[in-house]
């Protein structure tokens, strides 16, 4: 692999969610200070929503790494689960005894002992949801349910959903209206601009050990911005196949050419490649001809 050859102690561009690499920019930095500042009000329910690739899971590891002792955190990763499921899993968050013949009934109030026992000592009971777009209705509807749970001042569980912006579509549901007056605080990740791709690129090469002049040249962090969209995700899988190919070259730093090497390796670069001249191609056709594509929007 490439690390020696670049000077790294480890791959710099891996697509785990590895707090290590979390970057105190505008964006996910702003949305990690809100729920913070949400959290201790002792507000119910926050939403985060964000493209996919947009660092929302990161994000959530951060926030429950950054949580202090006086919470306890519950992480539900997996968002197809039915209602009774969602109980058994937060009661296993929760480190909740429960016998194996047990009912939905009985975990619950199991789980409800649990969390006044955290309340008595002075603890709060974050529950983290990753991509709530995909979770049933029924058991979206359980876990309103659930944040009824409160005493006369505080509720005993606080919610914090992370999901993609399908998430804003699904809580239009009838079915759901009162968990959605119920989200106090919501914030939208967006991608990253040039300037915040270069300052991204910079700061993984940092983390992972690399101390000496950029890595990737100007215009190579141009191409990588415009094919990544400013998606974290997509310019980590950009960045460490153009790595490769510079590599296999013998280069010493990461050029357009390895850019343009790494986006023809990679469907999801190529596909938002002709999305956006699918965007452009109408308003060319109006400069050119004074008329748009037959059947372009209008």
């Amino acid at each position: 692999m490439y690390l020696e050859h670049f000077g790294l102690k480890e791959l710099p561009f891996s697509i785990t969610a590895d707090t290590a690499f979390f970057m105190n920019r505008a964006g996910h930095q702003d949305a990690l200070n809100v729920m913070l500042v949400a959290l201790r009000s002792g507000e119910g329910f926050i939403k985060v929503t964000g493209e996919v690739g947009v660092g929302k899971t990161l994000l959530c590891h951060k926030l429950i790494k950054t949580l202090t002792p006086e919470f306890a955190a519950a992480y539900i990763y997996n968002p197809y689960l039915n209602p009774e499921g969602l109980i058994s899993a937060l009661a296993d968050e929760l480190q909740v005894a429960y016998a194996e013949t047990a009912g939905p009934n009985q975990i619950l109030k199991a789980v409800t002992r649990r969390l006044t026992e955290l309340h008595q000592a002075g603890r709060r009971v974050v529950l983290c949801l990753d991509e709530v777009q995909a979770m049933p209705i029924r058991t979206l509807e359980v876990l309103r349910l659930i944040t009824n749970l409160e005493t006369e001042k505080r509720k005993l569980v606080q919610v914090v959903l992370f999901g993609q912006p399908e998430l804003d579509s699904l809580l239009e549901h009838p079915a759901v209206r009162q968990l959605k007056q119920r989200i106090t605080f919501s914030y939208l990740l967006l991608p990253m601009n040039r300037i915040a791709v270069r300052a991204y690129v910079r700061h993984r090469l940092r983390v992972a050990g690399g101390r000496g002049p950029d890595l990737f040249s100007d215009s190579a962090v141009t191409a990588l911005s415009r094919a990544s969209k400013g998606i974290p995700r997509l310019i980590n899988i950009l960045s460490h196949k153009a790595m490769m190919a510079a590599f296999g070259e013998g280069d010493d730093r990461i050029r357009p050419r390895h850019v343009q090497a790494a986006i023809r390796d990679t469907l999801e670069a190529q596909q938002t490649r002709l999305r956006g001249l699918a965007a452009w191609m109408p308003n060319f056709h109006r400069w050119l001809f004074g008329a748009p594509l037959t059947g372009a929007r209008r």
